[in-house]
């Protein structure tokens, strides 16, 4: 398993250093399909080890100094209440109704993968309440999808804080690179306790979203950025509209 693991793990993280997305929304297709966990197995796996790469790209971009400690509290505090539950509903689905969800969260993030590339943040970042009224609806809605998808949640928050908040595109992946760990902590620790994680899986999937993010951010110099998003949005949603067309179960009345 370790080895399954470690493969997943690199082709996640190269993805998430190529696109500057978490590598969650490759690594569940992939523990699904290569690892054949059932779909609730594969958020809950895919959430527990990102939470350790968001603490270690968390603590490279604040020895930069480009994340906002206040944004990133902003984000968490309501996220930690929403993952247990999102972690909660992804649980009681039945299968196939979480498979097609996931398949439309896949379309979702192409389609932001691909906005990502003409967005800019404001010149004046949102302070005191003004950076509350944007960030804290925004931490209940990505904490909830964070903990039902088995996703780290940087692709939604990211646009969130540039388009609505201001905020630098760097700035706001460091910032978003934090806030995910305490509430996808949460998460993950909801789906260990359902039982939805493969834990020898872990070590291999750590391991290599860690190589993987090195190797995908040295690439992504050398390759042209508009080709990558056009090319992984792609993939994304032949991957997602395979999702969508899961078929609901004959025997299963639910």
């Amino acid at each position: 398993m370790i080895g399954k693991g470690l493969v997943i793990g690199l082709v996640g993280g190269a993805f998430g250093g190529l696109v500057g997305l978490g590598g969650g929304v490759v690594m569940v297709p992939m523990l699904v399909g290569l690892a054949k966990l059932r779909q609730q197995q594969a958020h809950g796996t895919s959430l527990v080890a990102l939470v350790f790469t968001g603490l270690v790209g968390a603590a490279t971009y604040f020895t930069r100094g480009k994340v906002d400690v206040v944004g990133a509290l902003l984000l968490a505090a309501p996220a930690v209440f929403t993952a247990r539950l999102g972690a909660r509903y992804a649980h009681a689905l039945p299968e196939w109704k979480l498979k097609r969800a996931f398949g439309g969260f896949l379309v979702l993030v192409s389609i932001l993968l691909l906005s990502k590339t003409w967005i800019a943040g404001g010149s004046v970042p949102a302070t005191g309440w003004a950076l509350a009224a944007v960030l804290v609806p925004v931490g209940l809605l990505v904490g909830f999808l964070s903990g039902m998808m088995g996703v780290g949640g940087g692709n939604m928050m990211v646009p969130a804080m540039v388009l609505l908040a201001g905020f630098p595109q760097v700035l706001a992946q460091g910032t978003s690179l934090l806030a995910m760990v305490p509430a996808g902590a949460v998460g993950a620790h909801a789906h260990w306790q359902l039982g939805n994680v493969v834990r020898p899986l872990l070590p291999g999937i750590v391991l290599g979203i860690l190589l993987g993010t090195l190797a995908g951010s040295a690439m992504a110099l050398q390759l042209p950025e508009l080709a990558l998003r056009l090319a992984f949005a792609a993939i994304l949603v032949y991957t997602g509209v395979k999702f969508l067309r899961t078929r609901r179960p004959e025997a299963q009345g639910g």
